[in-house]
């Protein structure tokens, strides 16, 4: 009877992981190589027929034609986005679901306590898409024709100056909360349910001030129905070179809605890299940037490693402005 010592023992169990941690690297990458075999479910946490919708399926198609696989949108909207991240999280990581966010991704995370995910653990960066900027517009009878003068204006009258959001928590709100920290006023949030009906009262001089996306605002700018005084990109955009940005007179002031994607933690890497090739190829189609521009979207691509730190970076921001805020809202079930 031979009897090993402890060292063969060890030795052994060594030579066994090694070659089965090179077995396992070696089947992922040739599922990755041979990758996609079957469809791509593309979930969006929203509600058919919105602009995070129209988005997904513009760039689903295009991937679609590069990845040689149908990319099937699914729309899983309740619970404030919640209820559909959180099947993406829990989704098999293969690279066959990946997840269309916005920009209210990175405010529930810090909005509520209870989530049935963690915005960072749970997910694989995959890149990001765009962003659509959101104008600081005023009612023209407002006595200030630019940021500067209203920020003014806003310190010499604290807690007169309201403005419209398309809700609570939404990117809207958020860009105002932002500015009151960073510009030390008190403007007034007023919600609606809805961009439509603020501006409306904007324009209607009921509200003073508001915040939708230009492409829904720029209508009434050009017709003089609402005063543009600043948009919330950190730089001019293309579609408005003519409307300043916030942060060329509060220096590091960025806001608005964004969009990328991601896929659960634990996707490999081979194909994380290719789905974020493939997303930067569709972007770069005439066919889609001309209906993304048409949609006021600012086209902007990444690494799956940027758009990781840029996520990150976009929480821990709102959370800042959430506590400073006093903000409350109630997860809808």
């Amino acid at each position: 009877m031979v009897r090993l010592s402890r060292s063969s023992v060890s030795l052994k169990s060594a030579i066994a992981f090694a070659f089965g941690t090179a077995l396992s690297a070696a089947v992922t990458l040739a599922a990755a190589q041979a990758y996609p075999t079957k469809p791509i479910r593309f979930v969006t946490p929203n509600a058919p027929g919105g602009n995070a919708d129209i988005l997904a399926r513009v760039i689903g198609d295009a991937m679609a034609r590069g990845l040689g696989q149908p990319v099937i949108i699914e729309n899983r909207a309740g619970g404030s986005s919640t209820i559909g991240t959180a099947t993406v999280a829990k989704a098999t990581p293969d690279g066959y679901t990946i997840m269309l966010i916005a920009s209210s991704f990175a405010i529930t995370a810090s909005l509520f306590n209870d989530l049935p995910y963690d915005a960072v653990r749970d997910f694989a960066p995959v890149g990001m898409v765009g962003a659509t900027p959101i104008l600081l517009v005023a009612n023209p009878g407002v006595p200030a024709t630019s940021l500067k003068e209203l920020i003014a204006l806003a310190k010499a009258n604290p807690g007169t100056l309201n403005f419209a959001s398309s809700g609570t928590a939404s990117p809207a709100h958020l860009a105002g909360e932002l500015l009151n920290t960073m510009a030390g006023i008190k403007l007034v949030h007023i919600p609606y349910k809805g961009t439509a009906q603020g501006t409306a009262d904007t324009i209607g001089g009921t509200i003073q001030l508001a915040f939708p996306s230009v492409s829904s605002a720029l209508q009434h700018v050009k017709n003089g129905r609402l005063r543009a005084l600043a948009i919330t990109s950190p730089k001019r955009s293309p579609l408005t070179p003519e409307i300043p940005s916030v942060a060329e007179s509060l220096p590091g002031y960025q806001a608005g809605i964004w969009n990328g994607v991601l896929a659960p933690a634990g996707t490999p890497m081979p194909i994380i890299t290719r789905l974020n090739t493939e997303i930067a190829k569709a972007l770069n189609t005439p066919e889609v940037r001309t209906k993304l521009v048409g949609m006021g979207v600012d086209i902007e691509t990444s690494t799956p490693g940027e758009f990781g730190v840029f996520v990150e970076a976009e929480i821990r921001k709102w959370a800042r402005v959430i506590k400073d805020s006093g903000m409350k809202v109630e997860l809808e079930r």
